[in-house]
Order: C-alpha cells, then structure tokens, then sequence
C-alpha cells in the first residue's frame, strides 16, 4: 500500500500544478478544480515522489506538481502496474490506470534544464471510476478486478424490437469492480435462461453474474425459477436486503421474486429489468461486494471479522 503525498491542480493545461493538500475526485471527470478534468480516458494524472527524486539527483530543485501530475505517491510502483490496474485512493475514490507514461511533442521546460523528463516514461494516467474526497496521506493501493457478465432476460429485447438499456446500466455501475466480459440478452424461458447461467458459471471465467429482468409478478417472469435450478447454495441476505431498502423508495419493491445464490465460484444475483432500479439496487450492494467477491475467489484480504 503507498501513501498520497500531494494533491495537485492548475487552471491551465501544459503548466505546473499547486499542491492544495485536498480536493475531489468526480466520476468520469477527473481532479475537480484541474485544467485537465473530463480529458477522455487521461482524466488524472500521477506520479511517483521516487521519480521526482530521480530529477532532484540530477540537480534540478522540482517537487510535487512541477511535472504537471495531480497525484503524487510515495510507496507504490505505479509503472509497473498493467493499463486496467484498479486504484482505491482516498475516501472510497477508485481509479483504472488507462497510460502509462506519454508522448511528448514538444519539450518542456525541465527537459531543457536537465536533459531529461521522468513524466514521459513513468507518470501514469487513469479514469475516475468512483468520485470521493482525496487528502494528503490518504492510502492509494491496488484492488481485486473480476470479471462480470451480464444477461438480460426479456422476451422483446432478444427478438430485438427493444433496445436493451438494464444491462448497460449494469456494466456501467460495475465499472469500480470489474468489467463486464460477457452480456447476453435471452428470452424469458426458463431453460433458455438456466443454460445460459450454467454455462457462464461453469467456464471458470466469470466471478458474478448479474441478471436483469424477468423478476416479478407476470407469468413470463421466471428468472429466479432458472437461477434456483442452477445454484448451489442461495445467499438469501441479498436480494432481503435489496428489497427492504428499495422498499423505502417505492413499495413496489416487495413484489420483486429475485434470488442470489452460488454456482462453483460464481456469484448470480437476480436484478430488476429498469436501468434505474439496476443501479439503485447495485447501490445498495456496493457495501457488501468487495467482501462477498474477496472471499468466494479466494482473494480475501485480512479484515477485522473474519466471519
């Protein structure tokens, strides 16, 4: 685990940055306050103090800020870490390294002073995948990603007279967890729909499976019908759960049949067929899945419960 030693912005781009000690990280945006926020897939921008201390050995008086990075680290290999590394900082922000080091095209003022520029070859670039509060000494660390797949279960969606929008929420609201591999939109038949889960589970690839729709009350809803023939063991606290907070927003909430269980080392969770009950529903979740994901694949880290 590496520790943040400074927290960087400027008003415009190409300039060294101030160290402001604090500031928030905005989902898909970037460093709130910083000329280089919303940069597509280059929304921040980091930085090893060891590299800076590199340029001071060659006698340059620079520090944090002065190579243009909006994070300097202490204590953690950033280059050595594959474009994808997922990156928890702060209060709960989570970052995915998207560059590794970047062209220059035209020579900065360091690079004249001293012959050479660390920020091309070790400043590391990412996208905010989970906004939050960021401070001088907060941790920075790498996280666990998993791979996730995603079936829609919709009758209409898989003749293709509608456009599928729950499973696009659902890939979107995973994003600080992992990336959705696989999304398959099916009809609502129950044997369609248990192939489709066992085969998903069964290839050893997937660590969760997310289904949407197919949950309620129709005749043609047999989602959870298919995933109870397909789990071995139901994790009954997740969809309580998720039904007793989503019932304080709208009592419809109690109508939902959905289930959670386990297959192998694959988690299936049963979610709503709306894009917007998908995310509140992932929402109400996020708590929990970074310990349920740890410890079914066996990459538990050390907590203060073990049970």
């Amino acid at each position: 685990m590496g520790k943040i030693v400074a927290i960087c912005t400027g008003p415009r781009k190409g300039e060294r940055k101030t160290d402001i000690g604090r500031a928030r990280l905005i989902k898909e945006q970037g460093l709130e306050g910083d000329a280089h926020a919303g940069s597509a897939h280059r929304q921040v921008s980091l930085l090893a103090l060891e590299s800076i201390e590199k340029m001071q050995r060659l006698g340059l008086e620079v520090g944090p800020g002065d190579f243009a990075e909006n994070l300097t680290t202490r204590a953690i290999n950033l280059v050595s870490l594959p474009v994808g590394t997922r990156l928890a900082v702060g209060e709960g922000a989570v970052l995915r390294i998207t560059q590794i080091g970047k062209e220059c095209h035209q020579r900065c003022t360091i690079y004249h002073q001293a012959g050479d520029c660390v920020m091309p070859r070790e400043g590391v670039f990412a996208e905010v995948l989970r906004g939050g509060t960021v401070a001088t000494g907060d941790p920075i660390s790498t996280r666990p990603s998993y791979n996730f797949a995603v079936i829609t279960a919709s009758d209409r969606g898989a003749a293709g007279d509608r456009e599928d929008q729950s499973g696009p929420a659902a890939s979107a609201a995973l994003k600080p967890w992992g990336d959705v591999t696989a999304h398959q939109i099916v009809p609502d038949e129950l044997e369609q729909l248990a192939a489709a889960l066992r085969r998903l589970a069964d290839s050893n690839k997937i660590d969760a499976i997310f289904t949407t729709g197919g949950t309620g009350l129709s005749p043609r809803d047999v989602t959870p019908e298919a995933t109870r023939r397909v789990v071995e063991r139901l994790v009954p606290g997740i969809p309580e759960a998720l039904r007793r907070e989503s019932a304080k927003i709208t009592p419809m909430a109690m109508l939902s049949r959905g289930v959670a269980g386990i297959r192998g080392k694959t988690l299936i969770i049963n979610l709503p067929g709306s894009p917007g009950a998908v995310k509140e529903y992932l929402q109400i979740l996020a708590p929990a899945l970074d310990h349920a994901l740890e410890v079914l694949t066996g990459r538990a880290r050390e907590c203060a419960r073990g049970d």
